[in-house]
């Protein structure tokens, strides 16, 4: 079972999944399915904030394994909306988790570089979490939830996600990018946050290799190549051959966000390398993906 099927990662292990012998696929998500295929795997609507829809939807599937996608990842509006970050990022897991514990389930939880400060990247997982944002906060308290729990659990922390979806319901930094250029629109960004950008495909089969090896403790999973999101806003550029002189570099400091962001985030891969076989593409062979997504 999937949860958060309609966004982009849920969609991408939509397309995944439903390819896999021997793998009945339960996609759930809030509201109608944004996915365009249907074919291959089972649609059940499910907003995760109603304990007794959750309830009935376990009891009704019985899943093996629950690949828990679903979360408030707007780091400015868990800032502010914070009842909403909450009842989506803390007791919604709570509640998974009681029903995996219950029926001895798998359950594997995505999370976020931003528990950590960005003081002391790249980061193992072993390393303190500290976060600095609420958004960090709600994704700590879930991740200690589920350490805390009997159930059988994974966690995987990521970077900076970015793919395409079928009916492109969901943007990310590398399409909004290269929207706004191709646009002949100034942009800003900063140049004093460091990130390892992650390929969705990348993410989702991550995801896969965990479910189908059943393996447990926390994995960090990105992208190998750490840059400024300035740089990678570059290189997008230069991938579409789009205009350079449009990207005005700015320090964080000059946003006035809401919410504070870690400086250097970056993962230290090796565990998901060896324990895993996980192996992330380059960021230009990501980009090149994209783009052949693009085209159709």
């Amino acid at each position: 079972m999937v949860t958060g099927s309609n966004g982009l990662l849920g969609q991408t292990l939509i397309s995944l999944l439903s390819s896999k012998k021997g793998v009945k696929l339960i996609a759930t998500s809030k509201g109608a399915n944004r996915y365009l295929d249907t074919a291959g795997y089972e649609y059940a609507e499910l907003d995760l904030c109603d304990s007794t829809a959750v309830t009935n939807v376990l009891d009704t599937y019985l899943p093996d394994v629950i690949i828990h996608t679903a979360a408030i990842t707007n780091v400015d509006t868990c800032h502010i909306e914070r009842d909403l970050c909450r009842k989506l990022n803390i007791h919604a897991v709570e509640d998974l988790v009681k029903l995996c514990e219950k029926q001895n389930i798998h359950f594997i939880h995505l999370s976020t570089d931003f528990v950590f400060d960005g003081q002391n990247g790249p980061y193992l997982e072993t390393d303190e979490p500290k976060p600095v944002s609420f958004y960090g906060e709600s994704k700590y308290e879930a991740e200690k939830l589920i350490q805390a729990s009997a159930c059988k659990w994974a966690i995987i922390r990521t970077i900076l996600v970015y793919g395409v979806t079928a009916n492109m319901s969901r943007s990310n930094i590398v399409l909004w990018a290269k929207s706004a250029l191709e646009k002949g629109e100034f942009i800003n960004v900063v140049n004093d946050q460091w990130r390892m950008p992650t390929l969705v495909q990348d993410l989702a089969e991550a995801c896969w290799l965990i479910a189908e090896q059943g393996a447990n403790g926390v994995f960090h999973v990105s992208g190998r190549e750490m840059m400024t999101i300035c740089d990678l806003v570059y290189k997008v550029a230069d991938f579409w051959k789009l205009d350079k002189t449009l990207i005005v570099p700015i320090n964080s400091a000059s946003l006035n966000q809401e919410a504070k962001r870690p400086a250097k985030t970056g993962f230290i891969l090796d565990k998901a390398m060896n324990v895993l076989g996980y192996r992330p593409h380059s960021f230009v062979d990501g980009l090149k993906l994209v783009d052949k997504q693009l085209l159709g």
